[in-house]
């Protein structure tokens, strides 16, 4: 059951797409107060675990910290971090009472829980505008798939997505593309996806072509598709001040982009210097940005990736003219000391300042509402502009899409990377526990960049991260200018790099059949231990295993020199091995704690019992999977029902679309 308690006057995110009635009478849950903007307080069970949050920092079980929906350009995810890219405001208290709730708020939202006091959870934001939604169900997983029906369908990729792809910043020119595409075909490992990052364009300029390195694009979409490879390219938030930049004069002639309070085009800086931000709140400005993705579509282009849409700011000329004026009057006292550290946190603070953020307004149906107001929103409306084009673009056609900031409702027209972060062991681990928290908001299409963007990678990392992106929709090594090369093929024995890649494409058939089914059926492709195991005490606390479908356990390495790792079995599981000369081991764990080897070169995964899973034979791309001839690995006498479709189209609901597989 849900219920929508409405205070204030709401901004409509529209990331509720069912109509719920406002209920009446007292909140169900704990206490609250709008004397001070909004307040929540529930005195939490001492066993109590706080599930969602979608993409946050730290674990599973949100308890302990305090985590901030403020939608943020920050590369540095360590643990003291409060707000990263996205703002995804659902969170289930599940234990001795156990309810959903969404804050429907789309400017910053503090999630308290427990980290004042560790039995309280409080939710605070400085307007008390606002609908909060209550969900109640038989346990946290009905509150879930309760939730997702009520925000409707997640985003269906094309199921050439569910390939491999490569990335760096820093691939330049024609040539650049052909040294990727040779290093992996020539390696046989498998590839669908080159990324084409900023320095494709002209100056950074949005839906421009570097006119000296590409000046025949179609052409060469092209020869790599003849390879069967596809160009990804990026498009960045900002548009380029420029004069005969048709994008700029166009969206200053209609009024598109974002204005100051005195209706001057506000100016912030960011790759291309002086840009202005399309007005993706307004209908109108939404719908013209969205119509140039089809230049690119136009060349052959099939998918994108959103960026800087939170949106960053590398400055603005009204913080670039107070840091001067700082400068000259601050930072030197009439001793003649210069005060470094006064400097250099004035500078550093330039990047995404808040202030920046009250500078600038949208125009929603005529009225000026200040950015900060409803910041969470603009990535979401970016990608949001995207996906409405892409269906009059070509309304049959299923196209790539992913977005680095989000709000939920913004799952219904793209997926999402987990943005800038780097060659840790750590991020391993933290990609693996925002898996499920994101599936509980509606992204189900997600990943991380694989060996990590930032800082230099190892060859043994690189391998452990691929191990567990051999799971996750999107799977996609990057990394930026200035770091370690990791293109699987820059590492020695290759073979190693080429097991893992082949693992991914022998599951694409089974992965691609949990995705359609929790996509059509508002389920979630990953879940907690505790989803499936409600009544195993031990299961509920596990973090670092994940159930994947409905039919197999993941359990990925993700400490530098292990061997292998201990894992917690809530039921008898057979144990899975791809090893690197293509064949498979299996052996049969009976319930409970089991210390499992595993080399670098080998992908583990864990059947349940009674169950099996369909592997195809490697191939190079996605298209020459044949699942005509699949085997089926798990359980003799158990069943499998394939999901499969021409993973072009959106003909998703048809009755040949499932084939049932028996082991």
């Amino acid at each position: 059951m849900i219920r929508k308690y409405r205070y204030g006057a709401p901004f409509d995110t529209e990331a509720v797409t069912e109509k719920i009635e406002t209920a009446n009478g007292a909140f169900p849950y704990g206490k609250i107060s709008l004397e001070k903007g909004f307040d929540f307080t529930y005195v939490m069970d001492e066993d109590d675990i706080v599930y969602g949050l979608g993409e946050a920092n730290r674990g599973i079980n949100k308890r302990g910290y305090c985590y901030i929906s403020n939608c943020t350009d920050d590369p540095n995810h360590t643990e003291d971090k409060r707000s990263l890219y996205g703002a995804h405001n659902f969170i289930i208290v599940s234990g001795k009472t156990t309810f959903g709730l969404f804050f429907d708020y789309p400017s910053e939202l503090t999630f308290d829980i427990g980290y004042t006091r560790m039995d309280t959870l409080k939710v605070t934001c400085a307007d008390a505008d606002l609908n909060v939604y209550v969900i109640e169900g038989e346990s946290a997983y009905d509150i879930v798939k309760q939730f997702r029906h009520v925000i409707g369908r997640s985003y269906i990729p094309p199921k050439f997505a569910f390939g491999f792809g490569q990335s760096r910043w820093g691939y330049t020119t024609k040539e650049d593309f052909r040294k990727v595409a040779a290093g992996y075909r020539e390696n046989h490992i498998p590839l669908d996806m080159i990324y084409m990052d900023i320095d494709y364009m002209d100056s950074y300029k949005d839906f421009t072509l570097n006119p000296e390195n590409f000046p025949d694009f179609p052409d060469f979409v092209k020869e790599m598709k003849d390879q069967e490879l596809r160009l990804i390219p990026i498009i960045d938030a900002g548009v380029k001040v420029e004069s005969g930049y048709e994008v700029y004069e166009e969206g200053v002639e209609k009024r598109y982009f974002c204005q100051r309070e005195d209706g001057s085009d506000f100016v912030a800086a960011v790759w291309p210097g002086d840009t202005h931000f399309p007005d993706f709140l307004n209908k109108d400005a939404r719908k013209w940005f969205g119509d140039k993705y089809s230049f690119l579509i136009r060349q052959g282009i099939e998918g994108f990736w959103n960026d800087m849409n939170e949106p960053a700011i590398f400055y603005s000329s009204e913080g670039m003219e107070e840091a001067k004026k700082l400068a000259g009057e601050f930072y030197q006292d009439k001793e003649g000391k210069i005060h470094i550290w006064k400097m250099q946190g004035e500078l550093n603070g330039l990047a995404n300042n808040p202030e920046d953020y009250r500078r600038f307004y949208h125009n929603v149906d005529g009225k000026k509402i200040r950015h900060d107001k409803v910041h969470n929103l603009f990535g979401y409306n970016m990608t949001r502009a995207a996906g409405e084009a892409f269906d009059r673009i070509d309304p049959e056609k299923r196209f790539l899409m992913f977005s680095r900031s989000s709000y939920i409702g913004m799952h219904r027209y793209g997926g999402i990377w987990m943005g800038d972060n780097k060659s840790w062991w750590s991020h391993i681990l933290l990609n693996l526990k925002m898996l499920p928290s994101l599936n509980m908001c509606g992204f189900l299409y997600t990943g991380a960049d694989l060996g990590g963007f930032g800082a230099d990678a190892t060859r043994d990392l690189v391998l452990r991260h691929m191990a567990l992106g051999v799971f996750t929709p999107l799977m996609r090594n990057h990394s930026a200018i200035g770091t370690r090369e990791q293109e699987c093929y820059q590492f020695e024995n290759v073979e190693d790099f080429r097991n893992v890649v082949n693992t991914r494409y022998r599951l694409v058939p089974y992965l691609y059949s949990e995705y359609m089914k929790a996509a059509l059926n508002d389920d979630m492709y990953f879940k907690p231990l505790g989803f499936v195991y409600p009544d195993d005490k031990m299961a509920i606390r596990v973090e670092d295993q994940l159930i994947l479908g409905n039919e197999i356990m993941i359990a990925p390495v993700y400490e530098q020199n292990a061997r292998g790792r201990y894992v917690y079995l809530p039921e008898e599981m057979k144990f899975v091995k791809f090893l690197t000369d293509g064949s498979i081991s299996e052996e049969i764990l009976e319930k409970g704690v089991h210390y499992v080897e595993v080399a670098l070169n080998e992908v583990p995964l864990f059947i349940r019992s009674g169950k099996c899973i369909p592997v195809a034979e490697a191939a190079e791309c996605v298209k020459d999977i044949d699942t005509s001839k699949l085997t089926m690995l798990g359980y003799e006498g158990s069943s499998y029902t394939l999901y499969e479709d021409d993973g072009v189209h959106k003909e998703y609901d048809k009755a040949e679309n499932y084939r049932k597989l028996e082991k």
